[in-house]
């Protein structure tokens, strides 16, 4: 297995009058509609004042990487630190009583509360993976049994944070429903059901140092999301990794900077045209690694299928069958066959 090292790319600008969405190079082959090619993964300034080149650049690095991370998105960088923050401050409560007051009952099916997650290495070395999840919308599947206490501005922060990324998602996903000759809600709407019932989760990942070999220790396996869109900021500590072209990439860390990642829904309703790409979490043995993930999903009773209209003239064909968004995860956690 090959992992290949990328350089930073400094793409944080504060001027309107610069296209930045890409580093130069890749600026002048999106303007030619060109497919983007670059051992680094795309990073989009969103304050430039081209929105369709905007656009059309969140659609190719969808198409061709299903990654990206995006600067100037309009949350606040004082907001990001206080997500971290106070998520920083309940994983290390050195009161353990006080976790396990949001711990996830045991056998429930909710995937909300917090966890201890026990892995081995090949030597039988242990280390622990801790987290903690919670819904953040809508208000009906928000339960505030799972969120922390301590400290007392943790759901303050969460709820602010919250508002400013359901805008954010809300955009993005305008722009890939534009990119599939499509209206620009019919991702939101027909995708995932509709504003007030698209269903956010709040993850939160705690790596400690890890004592066994980093490079044999994996934090996450090798997958693709279950769910349809994963939003995600991290400390600064490296560890997301991507598969392309037989490859592994490092996601590098840009401060502020919000990572988007495409689930296997969007894999399906684009008929296959945005990529639900391959992803891994390594662990660090010297640094805490933490990060912050909002889960967009549909509820479990949506339909999820290809959202383009199909004449049989000729026209693309579905690849996907329509199936609920249950049927979807049942058959993903037991390994079973998609279609």
């Amino acid at each position: 297995m090959h992992r290949q090292e990328v350089p930073f790319i400094n793409v944080i600008s504060t001027s309107l009058s610069t296209p930045n969405l890409f580093p130069k190079r890749i600026i002048m082959e999106v303007e030619k509609d060109q497919t983007v090619s670059s051992a680094t993964i795309p990073t989009i300034d969103l304050s430039n004042v081209d929105k369709e080149l905007v656009a059309r650049a969140v659609v190719k690095a969808s198409q061709e990487w299903g990654v990206f991370q995006v600067v100037n998105h309009e949350i606040p960088k004082e907001l990001i630190q206080s997500l971290q923050k106070v998520g920083t401050q309940f994983f290390e409560l050195s009161s353990e009583a006080e976790k396990e007051a949001v711990a996830k009952p045991e056998n429930s099916k909710d995937i909300q509360g917090y966890v201890t997650n026990i892995q081995k290495d090949v030597e039988d070395k242990v280390d622990r993976v801790d987290s903690l999840f919670h819904n953040l919308s809508p208000p009906s599947w928000v339960d505030y049994r799972y969120w922390p206490k301590n400290p007392p501005e943790y759901r303050q922060v969460n709820e602010e944070y919250a508002r400013y990324v359901k805008k954010l998602a809300e955009k993005i996903l305008g722009w890939l429903s534009e990119g599939l000759g499509l209206d620009h809600e019919a991702l939101i709407n027909k995708g995932f059901g509709g504003g007030d019932n698209v269903v956010y989760t709040m993850k939160i990942i705690y790596y400690p140092p890890c004592r066994a070999q980093a490079n044999l220790v994996l934090g996450l396996q090798p997958h693709t999301d279950i769910h349809g869109l994963t939003i995600l900021v991290t400390n600064e500590i490296p560890g997301l990794q991507v598969f392309k072209d037989d490859q592994w990439f490092d996601v590098e860390y840009i401060p502020s900077a919000i990572v988007f990642i495409i689930g296997d829904p969007l894999l399906r309703m684009s008929n296959g045209k945005y990529k639900n790409v391959l992803h891994r979490t390594t662990l660090n043995k010297e640094k805490t690694r933490m990060s912050w993930v909002v889960l967009l999903k549909p509820t479990y009773d949506m339909i999820i299928g290809p959202l383009m209209k199909f004449t049989g003239d000729g026209d693309e064909t579905p690849k996907f069958k329509h199936i609920t968004y249950r049927e979807h995860v049942d058959r993903k956690v037991n390994n079973l066959p998609l279609d």
